[in-house]
């Protein structure tokens, strides 16, 4: 079985803080891990893979460029849980989605180009999944990271 290592670890820790806005940032963030740009790369690629990662990329306040963040969940019967996450993980209007111990026990972010984008992604993914989802738009905004102990 796969398992993170120090550096993969070092890697999620040390890009949660923004890549630098140059030609080359991998190359750049990659002096940091004292690896070469190629590993930082084909260790986020890795990452993705084995799915510590579900998505890899930059996050914008939205709305201010009029879109919208809403957080959405879902009871869906164990049994149908895979196929529920891989139909809701391919749309693209899904930033995250994990999974919680509870009543509700997936949760999603979406994140679309308009407010009316949202409530075409719900309908989507009813319609698809053959399950109610739960709309809970933002009502402030937090930010929080996921360090893990190198």
């Amino acid at each position: 079985m796969w398992q993170m290592d120090e550096t993969d670890k070092a890697i999620i820790n040390g890009l949660q803080g923004g890549l630098p806005v140059c030609e080359r940032p991998y190359q750049i963030m990659a002096l940091q891990f004292a690896i070469s740009e190629n590993e930082l790369i084909a260790r986020l690629e890795n990452l993705l893979t084995q799915k510590v990662l579900t998505r890899f990329g930059p996050m914008f306040q939205i709305e201010r460029m009029g879109g919208a963040f809403s957080l959405a969940a879902m009871q869906v019967s164990e049994d149908d849980y895979e196929r529920v996450t891989e139909t809701v993980n391919a749309l693209t209007e899904v930033a995250h989605n994990y999974r919680r111990e509870h009543q509700f026990n997936m949760w999603f972010v979406l994140a679309t180009e308009t407010p009316a984008g949202i409530v075409q992604a719900i309908s989507r993914i009813e319609v698809e999944t053959g399950y109610p989802v739960f709309n809970m738009p933002k009502e402030k905004e937090f930010f929080v990271g996921a360090r893990f102990a190198a």
